[in-house]
């Protein structure tokens, strides 16, 4: 068994005796040099606080602690920790950002006291005492036990063992503890012991500590101020993922040192206690002051790691019913349920629950489901075991709110948290560099829980629009990364954060999904049953799960693959980005090459060992081909190959299930061109949708002409389909169109060619606004693309999309209970205020100051920034800003503002008069959002240096370079825009 130590030797007991009266002298020695010199390696304040004083259960009340600052991230560690007097720590394992494998933590017995009072609430801090006893079994014999701690005081460290089995750990011996310090850049508690552990034997560490409820942050133990009923009232909650349980609690805190848990939670007799499994028993404390509390003790969980532990005081009302025999329960503010605004989600919840125990063939294994919606949740949901946790935006839903994509939201948020509970809770990653294996996979069955309540859904269009193309638009060979990471790469805590990101949800679930797609439904389904069985309660790699499919795939005949399942996808999960396969349709030849971000001539593929290998699912003429393989930069597939016939046409990627984008050669476009114009309906809505997106995502970089991605759109007086216009218009009309359509000769020739073109679809959908809204609401398609169809038809200038925006603002002020359609309400609003006064800006300006929603709050705060009124938009500033800057919590402001046209002037101005209060407000890192808003239209040196003199002002000496850069580089990137738009209005001059 290896060294439990760094240092790589060992002293015999006697030999360190001899020594240590040297060592110490050394030890003071070093710490009064580094005193002087001001250089230490750590820095621990104070003397720890003698074992065996009072614990918990004598801590002060609530209101009378001694408050500290909370911090407001966990990245930036400021406490007043309890540690040695050595100002100096020699290299050791607490210089590691994990654990040392020394011991093995078996089970917890946390109690947890946060002094919360319903008749206290204005206190402004408050804290929480507690005392967990850890069961854990020595692997290797140390001195030294590490484990983690963050933001928390400990008042009270002991060891007792070895527990001989069945011995309770107050009748075992006492290992002395010398010394308890933090390590605080890693995170840790270490505790020096007197005599070492033994190998093999379990030990119980008991330890009692005391840390704040944050306040500004949803991260650890947390509190929630808000309104319920008309009165003020408080929660507390927790969030623990990846790394937050360390700031409630000591414990081990990584994903795959699993244990069980008995929980008990102290707690005001006005708040209820929830946790990960039902109530055990209920009893009374008493503390100091002879304030009477309740303590809550919950049954046992079953092996589970720290992140998904869970816990809820709070004063919220509840609805239930029961599936399968378990009971579920969603938990709200009493108002909100009173409403029925929770009634949705609990009647889906139970049978995505079934659908999936019945898919993965594994029960559901907790007794009851809790799940809670918290006023306001960063982190919008959260899949612990046995209690979820939700923002209410996307958990609850007001009856009368029937037309809005806020129902497919809900169902893909809980069908995500849900399908947590098998992929992460009952089978969790080893370590956070296969995170994906979690959230990809739930991200994936998101729309399948959905397909299946609603078989009619058109989900790969779907998945297409909301997943594929939003990850395809933000991975690129150079500045991506892999979904699977090596584990030497995590450096610092921080780094695991920041792993929750597009890569891991929406690219982990599409080569999910490409997997499914070559695999067929009973081979990837049969494997992640018997994935799903064989880590139970236990802790797995992407390398096991490659295992279990390759088993599913060698014990059938139907599905031959060119390689092992490791080899294909370990191929996509350790490369970043993604590749363009390009199809040469008179040779037949098709070959692989990254997809780069302005692909230029000297980019080549990386190397034999660096090519993807590509399942190729195809259609010719329509009928579907079988499935070929590209595992290397090129191959011929003379099957490919088309004839002059104007009737031979192919498209690649078939329902885009491949994590690629096609291209063709100059013959294959044409002919796609040919059938689109001759019968569109031919091709697929799905393959409509992915030629559009693709071409235009091919032409922005560089790999083909925009003309040839134009040439897609000049059949689309007949595309009836709104969700392949909404691709169209979100690649034609972008953003910076929008804002410098003055300064180029485009738009009038855009406006033609498009409105031209628009008539059919606008018709269609401007009648059923007009007449019925409320039919749309099994639309999933045209819920998601209204908006964008009607906020680029009123840029436009389609008169008829003006008056209706009119119409519907004039009538909203007129009778605010009727409301304006939600698909359509941020645009009407915006064209509602862009079109009026003052008077249209103050009456929405009133609605944001009394609305409550955080939804509802950004919608009106984007819509008073389209005003275009200079004086209007200054006074907004103005008051976002200076007057009231804490009113407008859910938006930047000054960025809504300088987005637009006229906005970028007024916001430049006012950056120039008020650079204190916007900084204040918004921190100094503002400057880069506003240097690209403001900066997007320059395109001549001088045009960068009177930019520079405007921003050196408010720049540090060491920022102005890079501000220069940035500069620069903007220049650049608006000239070759310049010249792609200049192409452009040639081509639209051409064909308008």
């Amino acid at each position: 068994m290896g060294s439990p130590s760094s240092s790589g030797f060992y002293l015999s007991r006697a030999v360190a005796l001899l020594l240590a009266g040297v060592v110490a002298a050394l030890l003071l020695a070093l710490a009064v040099l580094a005193a002087l010199y001001g250089h230490s390696v750590r820095a621990p304040p104070s003397e720890p606080k003698v074992p065996g004083v009072p614990d918990s259960a004598s801590s002060p009340p609530f209101g009378q602690e001694e408050t500290q600052p909370t911090p407001k991230s966990s990245s930036a560690p400021e406490r007043a920790a309890t540690t040695s007097s050595s100002d100096w720590r020699p290299p050791g394992p607490w210089d590691q950002l994990r654990l040392p494998p020394w011991l093995v933590p078996l089970h917890y017995d946390l109690e947890l006291w946060p002094r919360l009072r319903p008749d206290a609430l204005a206190v402004p801090r408050v804290r929480f005492s507690g005392r967990v006893n850890i069961t854990v079994r020595c692997t290797a014999a140390t001195t030294r036990l590490l484990l983690h701690s963050l933001f928390l005081d400990c008042e009270r460290a002991e060891v007792r063992g070895p527990l001989p089995p069945g011995t309770r750990a107050a009748a075992a011996g006492r290992v002395p503890v010398d010394n308890v310090w933090f390590a605080l850049d890693t995170q840790y508690m270490v505790l020096e012991l007197g005599e070492a552990l033994q190998p093999g034997a379990r030990y119980e560490l008991q330890l009692s500590f005391s840390g704040p409820v944050f306040e500004d942050t949803r991260e650890g133990l947390f509190l929630n101020v808000y309104t319920d009923q008309g009165e003020r009232r408080a929660l507390i909650a927790s969030q623990m993922e990846p790394t937050f349980a360390r700031s409630v609690f000591p414990c081990f805190d990584e994903p795959a040192l699993k244990a069980t848990f008995n929980v008990t939670l102290v707690h005001h007799p006005a708040y209820v206690a929830l946790s990960n499994m039902p109530v055990l028993s209920r009893s009374e404390r008493e503390d100091v002051n002879g304030s009477r509390w309740t303590a809550t003790t919950f049954h046992t969980t079953p092996r589970m790691p720290t992140y998904v532990v869970a816990f809820a005081v709070c004063d919220l009302d509840f609805v239930s019913r029961t599936e399968r025999g378990k009971q579920i329960r969603i938990w709200a503010r009493k108002e909100a349920i009173a409403n029925g605004d929770a009634d949705f989600a609990l009647n889906i919840t139970g049978p995505i629950f079934s659908f999936l125990e019945d898919l993965f063939n594994i029960s559901y294994p907790l007794p009851k489901t809790d799940l809670i919606a918290l006023p306001v949740f960063d982190k919008h949901a959260m899949e612990n075991w046995g209690l979820l946790m939700f923002d209410e935006s996307v958990l609850l839903l007001q009856p009368s709110d029937q037309l809005t994509e806020k129902k497919a939201t809900i169902m893909n948020f809980l069908s995500h948290e849900i399908g947590h509970q098998w992929f992460g809770n009952l089978v969790t990653m080893d370590w956070w560099n296969n995170i994906w294996l979690n959230e990809g996979f739930a991200s994936y069955f998101e729309l399948g829980v959905r397909n299946n309540f609603n078989p009619r859904l058109p989900r790969n269009e779907i998945f297409l629009s909301n997943v594929l193309h939003v990850i395809l638009g933000q991975d690129h060979t150079l500045v991506s990364r892999a979904v699977s990471m090596r584990v030497g790469n995590f450096t610092e805590t921080n780094e695991i954060s920041e792993l929750f990101d597009l890569f891991t949800y929406y690219k982990g679930a599409s080569l999910a999904r490409m997997l499914y797609s070559f695999l067929k439904d009973r081979v990837f389904i049969s494997a992640l049953r018997s994935y799903l069985e064989a880590f139970s309660y236990s802790n797995a790699d992407q390398d096991d799960l490659w295992r279990h499919f390759q088993m599913a795939v060698d014990d059938q005949h139907a599905v031959v693959l060119p390689a092992t399942v490791k080899s294909i996808m370990d191929s996509w999960t350790h490369h970043s980005g993604f590749p363009v396969v390009t199809l040469n349709v008179s040779s037949g030849v098709l070959r692989q090459e990254p997809f780069y971000l302005g692909k230029v001539h000297n980019q080549t593929l990386l190397g034999p060992s660096d090519t993807w290998i590509i399942p190729i699912l195809w259609i010719k003429n329509g009928t579907t081909q079988s499935l070929v393989w590209l595992d290397k930069s090129s191959e011929v597939f003379p099957e490919m190959q088309v004839s002059d016939s104007d009737q031979d046409w192919v498209i690649l990627n078939l329902n885009m299930t491949g994590y690629y984008r096609v291209n063709y050669d100059q013959l294959g476009w044409k002919k796609l061109k040919q059938q689109l114009e001759k019968d569109p309906k031919a091709i697929p809505v799905v393959h409509r949708l992915q030629l559009i997106d693709d071409a235009f995502a091919l032409s922005k970089n560089n790999y083909i002409d925009i003309e040839t991605a134009l040439d897609l759109t000049k059949y689309l007086a007949e595309e009836d389909e709104i969700i392949v216009w909404r691709a169209v218009l979100v690649n034609l009309i972008t953003s910076d169109l929008v804002s410098d359509a003055s300064n180029y000769d485009m738009y009038p020739f855009l406006k033609k060619y498009l409105l031209k073109r628009l008539k059919s679809i606008w018709s269609i959908y401007s009648t059923i606004i007009r007449e019925n809204v409320a039919v749309l609401q099994d639309d999933s398609l045209a819920l998601m693309s209204l908006e964008k169809l009607f906020e680029s038809a009123c840029w436009l200038g389609l008169e008829d999309c003006l008056q209706l925006s009119r119409e519907l603002f004039r009538k909203w002020m007129s009778h605010p209970e009727d409301v304006i359609p939600s698909p359509i309400r941020s645009a009407v609003l915006c064209y509602g205020i862009a079109s009026g006064s003052d008077e249209e800006w103050d009456f929405v300006f009133n609605f944001y100051t009394n609305s409550t929603e955080e939804e509802e709050r950004i919608q009106f705060a984007y819509a008073m920034s389209c005003s275009r009124d200079p004086w209007v938009l200054n006074r907004y500033l103005e008051y976002a800003i200076i007057v009231s800057p804490f009113a407008f919590n859910e938006t930047n402001v000054i960025e809504n503002v300088a987005a637009s046209e006229v906005g970028r002037y007024i916001a430049k101005d006012f950056l120039v008069n008020h650079w204190q209060a916007v900084s204040e407000r918004y921190g100094a890192h503002i400057l880069v959002t506003l240097m690209y808003a403001i900066g997007r239209t320059i395109s001549t040196d001088s045009q960068i240096a009177e930019l520079q003199q405007f921003f050196s002002s408010m720049l540090e000496e060491h920022q102005r370079l890079t501000a220069q850069a940035r500069l620069q580089s903007m220049k650049n990137e608006n000239l070759d825009l310049r010249k792609q738009s200049a192409r452009m209005a040639a081509w639209l001059r051409k064909h308008t």
